[in-house]
């Protein structure tokens, strides 16, 4: 699922840094998952197996943080469009800023759902939306701090490379 993932996003932006960004993000969010999971196995009051319940948990944190990353990448290049001269932290930075609340209030409301299903909901979805609870905290900070960050510095290094070739 992840390299699916990856090839959507060079399919969409043309641009393999942002791949490499989407893919390094999606792989903390499901290890990160899968990590709670394994330390938190005979400590929660409710069943943590791993099963279908788990898979479909996983899969939907990766569509979710998915979302998350397209919605940063995509700020990035409507911004590049705008000011295709400026510099590439600049760039970034600007896209970042653009969709720091926009991210955060999503994940926070989100969040908040989870928690009320959480408590409120039955035995039989518990262990769905803990998964789901780890994940959208972890999907919301990686978008925000791992994939912007990885696509950078990618897109930085080629920058640099070709500035150092000689001209033809």
């Amino acid at each position: 699922a992840l390299i699916c993932m990856g090839i959507y996003i060079f399919a969409r932006f043309r641009n393999w840094a942002f791949s490499v960004g989407t893919v390094a993000a999606l792989s903390i969010d499901t290890f990160a998952v899968i990590g709670f999971y394994s330390l938190l196995w005979k400590v929660m009051p409710f069943s943590m197996e791993i099963d279908q319940t788990f898979v479909a948990a996983i899969l939907t944190i990766v569509g979710y943080s998915i979302n998350d990353k397209v919605v940063v990448f995509d700020r990035f290049r409507e911004v590049h469009q705008l000011y295709p001269k400026r510099e590439l932290r600049a760039l970034f930075n600007d896209s970042m800023n653009a969709v720091l609340a926009r991210t955060i209030n999503t994940g926070l409301s989100t969040i908040l759902v989870i928690l009320c299903i959480l408590f409120l909901g039955g035995d039989a979805v518990r262990s769905f939306v803990f998964a789901m609870l780890i994940g959208v905290v972890v999907g919301t900070v990686t978008s925000l701090f791992i994939a912007s960050p990885v696509a950078y510095s990618i897109m930085r290094t080629q920058q640099e490379k070709k500035q150092l070739e000689p001209k033809k």
